[in-house]
C-alpha cells in the first residue's frame, strides 16, 4: 500500500514545482515581449528561473525538501533517504503542479491556459546536453543533501542551473516535470510534445549517472532501511536534540 507522506509534503511539492514553472515560462514571454536578441532572452529566462528556484527551496526545503522534479526524488529514493513508496505520489503533485504553473503564466499574458509548442528540441547534443544537466544537478543535490550542508542549497543548486543554461546545448530542463509542464506552451521556453519523449530518457540517464558519481565522490548518510517519512533532498531536517538525563535535570539543593 502507497504511504501517505502527508498532504503538507505533497502541496509543498506541487506549490514548487508550480512556481517553477511560472518563472520559467513567464519570463521566457516577458523576454521576448522587451527584446529581440536571443541572447539577451535567454539571460533573462534564466535569471528569472534560478531567482525563483532559490527562494522555492529555502521556503518549501524545510517541509518537503524542495525536491519540485522527478529524477531528484528518484535519486533521493535510490540513495536510502526517501521511500520508493512515497516516490510516485511525489511525482504526481510535481508534475500537477508543474502543468499549473505552465497555465499560470501562459494565462498571465493573455495565452491559453495550454497550447501545445510548436518548438522541436531534438537530436543527440541536445539529449547529451540534458545527461550532463541533469547528472551535474543529482550530484550537487546529493553534496547538499548531506549533514551540516543543507542551508548551501539555495545558493548551490541554483548556481548549476545557471551555469547549465549557458554551457549545456539544451538550456538544462534537468526536469521530467518541467520538460512535461514546458511541452503545454508555445512560447519562448517551449518544447514540441514529440521532443518530449528524448529529453526524458536523457534525464533518465544523467539521473543514473549522476547517482553513479555521488556513489564515487560523495558517501551515503544512511545505513538503515529507508524511512517511511518524506526526507528532504536539499535541505536535510533539523537533529533532534537528547532528552537530558536524570543528573543534568536535577537541580542542586
Amino acid at each position: 500500500m502507497l504511504l501517505n507522506p502527508g498532504i503538507r509534503v505533497l502541496t509543498a511539492e506541487f506549490v514548487g514545482a508550480l512556481g517553477l514553472l511560472a518563472a520559467v515560462v513567464g519570463s521566457g514571454v516577458m523576454a521576448t515581449n522587451l527584446t529581440e536578441d536571443v541572447a539577451l532572452q535567454l539571460l533573462v529566462n534564466a535569471l528569472a528561473t534560478v531567482a525563483a528556484l532559490g527562494v522555492l527551496i529555502a521556503t518549501l526545503g524545510p517541509v518537503s525538501g524542495a525536491h519540485f522534479n522527478p529524477a531528484v526524488s528518484v535519486a533521493v529514493a535510490a540513495r536510502g533517504d526517501l521511500a520508493w513508496a512515497h516516490v510516485p505520489a511525489y511525482a504526481a503533485a510535481q508534475v500537477a503542479g508543474a502543468l499549473a504553473g505552465t497555465a499560470l503564466a501562459n494565462l498571465m499574458f493573455g495565452l491559453p491556459a495550454w497550447h501545445l509548442s510548436g518548438t522541436e528540441r531534438t537530436g543527440a547534443g541536445l539529449w547529451l546536453g540534458e545527461v550532463v544537466a541533469t547528472a551535474g544537478l543529482i550530484m550537487v543535490v546529493g553534496f547538499v543533501s548531506q549533514p551540516g550542508r543543507g542551508d548551501r542549497a539555495p545558493l548551490l543548486v541554483p548556481a548549476w542551473i545557471l551555469a547549465a543554461y549557458f554551457f549545456t546545448s539544451s538550456t538544462s530542463f534537468a526536469n521530467p516535470a518541467v520538460t512535461l509542464g514546458r511541452a503545454f506552451t508555445d512560447t519562448f521556453s517551449g518544447i514540441q510534445p514529440g521532443s518530449v519523449p528524448g529529453f526524458l530518457v536523457a534525464q533518465a540517464v544523467g539521473t543514473a549517472v549522476g547517482l553513479a558519481a555521488i556513489a564515487l565522490v560523495v558517501p551515503s548518510t544512511t545505513s538503515a532501511a529507508p524511512s517511511t517519512h518524506a526526507s528532504p533532498a536539499h535541505v536535510p531536517p533539523a537533529r533532534r536534540r537528547p532528552a537530558p538525563t536524570r543528573e543534568a535535570r536535577h537541580d542542586p539543593q
